[in-house]
């Protein structure tokens, strides 16, 4: 079995390869399928949330499979859009959720939401995606790790998009040698670490970028071998909140909404 490292290489070499592999594995050629025959279709939140095929599609695209069972709650992100600031979307901390309304912006564009690339093809991109890393972490978590990161890199402009999100914190952690009781401290004291050993506009240049994410998997080799057998992890498996400390995650809701 390949490294963290080099499973990673393998994959982004070229990416564009690796997307297509993955698009064309009969499950997610079919659901794809599915998805664009029956997307058209959906003029309302309610047509949006009676197709449960069509709706656990987009979830998953977004990285939200875990919350499909939640139509009510999504229901309210839905309606309320984005376009208030006050809205229900706009309001938490996982970003996800004002994705998602936005590429499902019922509240904005009514019964043409759906006409839209970004509902269409771009969604069955962000499914092709989430798949490739969700596969590559079948092998290596460390490998959907750092396929995640990279994904997710050119939208980090603070420390506090990395300590809201457990799985961009756990791979700062790792690449940068900050231990995880380090989560004990004061956000600000996260966040002025973070800053201390990361320029955060590294993350736009590709091979800086690239430079700290082969130092993040060789350092995750280390700690998880490839041999020992790979587990589930909880960074994936639950929101974003998950494994944040009840006080970290109140001060960073209070940043959102504007707080001291």
């Amino acid at each position: 079995m390949l490294t963290a490292l080099a499973s990673y290489r393998l994959i982004t070499h070229d990416l564009t390869r690796s997307l297509s592999t993955t698009a064309a594995k009969p499950r997610v050629a079919l659901e794809a399928e599915y998805y664009l025959e029956h997307i058209e279709q959906v003029k309302s939140i309610d047509d949006f949330l009676a197709d449960d095929r069509v709706f656990a599609f987009a979830m998953k695209a977004h990285g939200l499979d875990d919350m499909t069972y939640a139509k009510a709650f999504m229901r309210k992100v839905l309606t309320e859009g984005i376009d208030n600031k006050s809205s229900f979307a706009n309001g938490l901390v996982d970003p996800r959720y004002k994705q998602f309304a936005e590429t499902f912006n019922f509240a904005r564009f009514g019964t043409t939401t759906t006409i839209f690339e970004s509902t269409r093809q771009g969604t069955v991109d962000r499914y092709v995606r989430q798949t490739l890393e969700e596969d590559a972490g079948q092998d290596n978590e460390g490998v959907r790790l750092a396929l995640y990161f990279a994904r997710k890199a050119s939208n980090i402009t603070s420390p506090y998009g990395i300590l809201a999100d457990a799985a961009l914190l756990k791979v700062a952690q790792t690449a940068l040698g900050i231990p995880a009781a380090a989560s004990a401290m004061t956000i600000e004291q996260q966040a002025a670490l973070i800053t201390e050993r990361l320029d955060l506009e590294d993350l736009q240049d590709p091979e800086k970028l690239e430079s700290l994410l082969g130092r993040f998997a060789s350092l995750w080799e280390l700690e998880n071998p490839t041999s020992t057998t790979a587990s589930p992890t909880v960074l994936f498996a639950q929101p974003v909140e998950a494994g944040i400390g009840s006080d970290l995650l109140a001060s960073l809701q209070n940043l959102r909404l504007g707080g001291n």
